[in-house]
């Protein structure tokens, strides 16, 4: 008999018995098209808990015909990755696979690139992070990176269906279906949640029936209340209920749920980073020095690290939450690229192209164009826009102290072409 949970008994062998992911592992999908010409790309898979990065690693692994070694980043060192590589070097190529490699400094990072350069291992990295944040340019580089999705209701109901068809142990058992809706409600796009709720449900069986139900699921949970989880959905809510508490400007609620955060072992660059974030969207202009003390607090907590960064993540915190609040710096991107999709590459107006040899010079490229400096008060009242956007305004600034200085002084340049 198989004691291995659920989750860890129906994990998938082959791209055919996955479910979702589609757009990757479709009859066109890349991962698809790779195994059939026989090439395992270096890879970074993207995606939240329970979307099947690990499985697709062992998939890709039993396709291929390729040895599979796998590391934890939150345990392994460069001493572990070596070992790998020399495997590598003295037995042929092999499949690498890092779990959480968002985990891995820089050293440990950069002890791939050679490894990943020589085509001596294929890498496939897992992470639940944005990789553009958390693995260096240079691997990055030499990596696809591919984004995985939540399961949708449909891609949880093949699972579910799958498992009860197959697995040898629930088929001893009756199931009565009569809801699907809390199930996977509370699965959240998770496959292993969904799993081990289905699990759970069967452990509760009478004479051998398991009933499926809103109402059994709910039973399920009461007995099984989810702590802070750093992987899964609570992650997700109390990062959300702190940076809501931030925009809020409510600094008691915002170190709540930073305590909730440290308590539960969070890592503290992803608190930092998303108070970073934070400076410029909920704060901007209306407190330049925001994105300042953001910036110092990333740098400062990962330099001190735990416990001493809960101090200074806290006294970030609450200047956050206490600043003035604006996001209209936010508002006028998301206006200007909105713009951009929609006319396209409008031509850039003649006087402010760059005039960079005699060539562009002689069809007037650089022409007209007024030096501000060489003007009272270093400003000259010249378009900067292509004609077809004239007079378009994208910034906007808000109603505090700081962006009403900012208006005043947008409207002694611009009050006739702007309407500041």
């Amino acid at each position: 008999m198989n004691t291995a949970p659920l989750a860890e008994r129906m994990r998938p062998a082959r791209l055919d018995d996955l479910c979702g992911q589609e757009h990757l592992t479709g009859k066109k999908g890349p991962l698809r098209v790779a195994l059939q010409a026989g090439v395992v790309p270096n890879l970074i898979l993207w995606g939240p808990p329970g979307s099947g990065k690990t499985t697709l690693a062992n998939i890709l692994g039993n396709e291929s015909g390729l040895p599979l070694r796998k590391l934890s980043a939150i345990s392994a060192g460069v001493s572990e990755l070596r070992k790998v590589i020399d495997e590598a070097r003295i037995n042929g190529k092999l499949i690498l696979f890092i779990d959480e490699i968002h985990r891995f400094n820089k050293a440990q990072q950069d002890a791939l690139l050679g490894a990943v350069e020589a085509g001596e291992i294929a890498l496939i990295g897992a992470t639940t992070e944005n990789p553009g944040f958390e693995v260096n340019r240079a691997l990055l580089s030499r990596c696809q990176t591919y984004i995985l999705k939540e399961l949708g209701e449909e891609a949880l109901s093949a699972v579910l269906k799958r498992t009860l068809e197959t697995d040898e142990q629930l088929k001893e058992l009756e199931f009565d279906i009569r809801s699907t809706a809390a199930l996977f409600h509370h699965a959240g796009g998770d496959a292993r949640k969904l799993l081990n709720l289905l699990e759970l449900l069967a452990g509760m069986a009478q004479n051998g029936k398991v009933e499926i139900s809103d109402e059994k699921v709910a039973a399920v949970l009461l007995h099984k209340q989810a702590a802070y989880d750093k992987s899964g959905e609570m992650h997700y809510d109390v990062i959300s209920a702190f940076i809501k508490s931030i925009r809020g400007s409510d600094p008691n609620a915002a170190v709540y749920w930073l305590a909730r955060m440290l308590e539960g072992g969070e890592e503290i660059r992803f608190i930092a980073r998303r108070m970073l974030i934070l400076a410029s969207e909920d704060i901007g202009n209306a407190n330049p020095t925001a994105l300042a003390l953001a910036t110092a607090c990333f740098q400062a907590a990962e330099m001190t690290g735990m416990p001493e960064a809960r101090i200074i993540l806290s006294q970030c915190a609450t200047y956050l939450a206490s600043s003035p609040k604006s996001n209209r710096a936010y508002l006028a991107i998301g206006m200007a690229q909105d713009t951009v999709r929609k006319t396209g590459d409008l031509p850039v107006p003649i006087h402010l192209r760059n005039a960079a040899n005699s060539l562009l010079k002689n069809v007037g490229y650089g022409s007209g164009y007024q030096y501000p400096h060489d003007y009272p008060g270093g400003f000259a009242l010249q378009e900067y826009l292509p004609d077809a956007l004239r007079g378009t305004v994208f910034y906007d600034p808000g109603q505090n102290a700081r962006e009403e200085e900012i208006r005043k002084f947008l409207r002694s340049r611009w009050a006739d072409r702007y309407g500041y």
